[in-house]
This record gives C-alpha cells, sequence and structure tokens, in this order.
C-alpha cells in the first residue's frame, strides 16, 4: 500500500503570497452581509439604545425584582401574619423573621429582613405567601459596595395604599384572577335568584 502526502498549507514564503491569504480569509461574503445588516439599521431602523437613567427597561409583569411588602387597601394593615412560609422555603436562606404576640393576643410581624445580596430571586417566596403579602416589583436597580445588602421591613412595606397599586407582578394575583376561579354552589344560585329577580323587576 503506497501513501500520497498532500501538504494543504498555503505558500506564504513572500509578502504577496501572505497578503494574498489574508484578503482571502478575511473580505468574504458573510462579512457585507453582517455589515449591511449593521448599517441599515443604523441609517433607517429604530434606535434600540436606552438614554439611561432618564429612560427605564419595559420590564414583563413577571419579571421577580425587588421584593415588596403589601398593606390591605380597606384597613390598611399588613397583610403578613407571621407565618413563616416564605422563610421555611426559601432555598438562599436569606429571609429572617421574627414575631411576637401582641397584648390583644394576635401574632404580629416584629422584624422582616431579606438579604437581597444573597437572594437568587427564584420567587418561591411570592409564591407560597397565602396572603400575598410578599411580591416582586419591577425595582431592578440594586448595587450596594458590599456583598450582604439588607432589605428590612420598613424598607420593603408598602408605605402608602393610596399610592400602593395592584399590578399583575410575580406573586400577585391577575386582574382577571375571578374568571378563573370555580364558584361554589351557593354563589350559583345566588346569582340565579339574583337574574330572576331582575326579569321579575323588568317585566313589571
Amino acid at each position: 500500500m503506497s501513501y500520497k502526502f498532500v501538504d494543504k498549507r498555503e505558500d506564504v514564503s513572500t509578502k504577496s503570497k501572505l497578503f494574498a491569504r489574508f484578503v482571502k480569509r478575511s473580505l468574504k461574503g458573510e462579512l457585507f452581509v453582517g455589515l449591511w445588516v449593521v448599517l441599515r439599521e443604523m441609517l433607517f431602523g429604530k434606535s434600540h439604545t436606552l438614554m439611561y437613567p432618564m429612560e427605564k427597561m419595559q420590564l414583563s409583569p413577571r419579571y421577580r425584582a425587588v421584593h415588596k411588602l403589601m398593606k390591605f387597601v380597606e384597613s390598611e394593615n399588613e397583610r403578613c401574619i407571621g407565618c413563616g412560609l416564605c422563610e421555611k422555603i426559601c432555598v438562599s436562606n436569606c429571609i429572617s423573621m421574627q414575631t411576637k404576640v401582641s397584648e390583644d393576643g394576635h401574632k404580629v410581624v416584629e422584624n422582616y429582613s431579606i438579604n437581597l445580596g444573597r437572594c437568587v430571586y427564584c420567587g418561591f417566596c411570592a409564591d407560597v405567601c397565602p396572603e400575598l403579602a410578599i411580591v416582586h416589583t419591577d425595582e431592578y436597580e440594586l448595587a450596594c459596595e458590599q456583598r450582604a445588602y439588607f432589605g428590612f421591613k420598613n424598607d420593603l412595606l408598602s408605605k402608602d395604599v393610596k399610592t400602593q397599586t395592584e399590578f399583575d407582578g410575580f406573586g400577585s394575583l391577575h386582574k382577571n384572577a375571578d374568571d378563573f376561579i370555580k364558584k361554589t354552589p351557593n354563589a350559583y344560585e345566588i346569582s340565579a335568584q339574583n337574574e330572576q329577580e331582575g326579569a321579575k323587576n323588568e317585566s313589571k
């Protein structure tokens, strides 16, 4: 059996041949296609640059950013009942809660803190909360000079219920949540009675 040696290396013994190989490798059709795409978007397309910090990114409502503790709109009381489920389910062990029994015998949250530098923003705390007390907001600007950065109860708690908005954030109910909840048999009976009474009133 005879073997034939094939040397596929290009001859670059002279400067002209070296330059020819450079041109052959560099100036290909794909390069001009990419340059045309960039030039087309630059001249005729819309700008994709945000003038930060004057302009902010439009985030999805399901985006999981810095947490917020909500209040009831009617009574302005805190929604958190101190059950501790968020602290137990936290995969990063970054939630700490201290509770106490008040003078009237009710359990209240004395202190609540989240190590925002350790949090992985998985959203488990918002998913497991039975009172929809903790939700994720669209506040994604989080910078600090140290690794351990804590957000305490007064920082996370909603300041004013008048400015508090129920958004479709992670952990909140959807605006059409009532349409996806199955009603009880009594609710159907009541709605049927109301329809019958409405029909009687119209006939009169």
